[in-house]
């Protein structure tokens, strides 16, 4: 299995507005909301430079980006628990470093993820 990371130009936009709105992968995020095409195009076209792709054979498994020092990561339902997310985190990271995780107290497996990436529990934010 042979992985890298690349640069998500356009023409992997799509592919990271599937992804997020995958019915198994935006349970894990915070806003729910299916994202449309115009914006999701808007937001890439703000935030595109900080998003990357994890190429596993050459196909697209993830992606990964920073926005306001927040990390997103989403791996591909085929694809997880085989190590991508960690992989993609720490390359992240390297690029990154300063980077922070928010994550839904209920998402085990992204708590287990970045905890395995060397992440601790600082905060707890508590909301109506």
């Amino acid at each position: 299995m042979k992985k890298k990371i690349i640069p998500s130009n356009g023409i992997y936009w799509n592919f990271i507005r599937e992804l997020r709105n995958h019915p198994q992968v935006k349970l894990g995020f915070t806003q729910q909301k299916h994202i449309s095409e115009k914006e999701h195009y808007r937001f890439m076209e703000k935030y595109g430079l900080h998003y990357f792709i994890c190429l596993v054979d050459d196909i697209p498994a993830g992606y990964m980006g920073v926005v306001n020092n927040d990390i997103r990561v989403a791996t591909h339902p085929d694809y997880q628990d085989m190590g991508i997310g960690k992989y993609m985190i720490e390359e992240l990271l390297k690029r990154y470093p300063q980077a922070i995780a928010k994550i839904k107290l209920d998402n085990i497996a992204s708590i287990n993820l970045f905890e395995k990436c060397g992440f601790k529990k600082k905060y707890y934010i508590l909301e109506l």
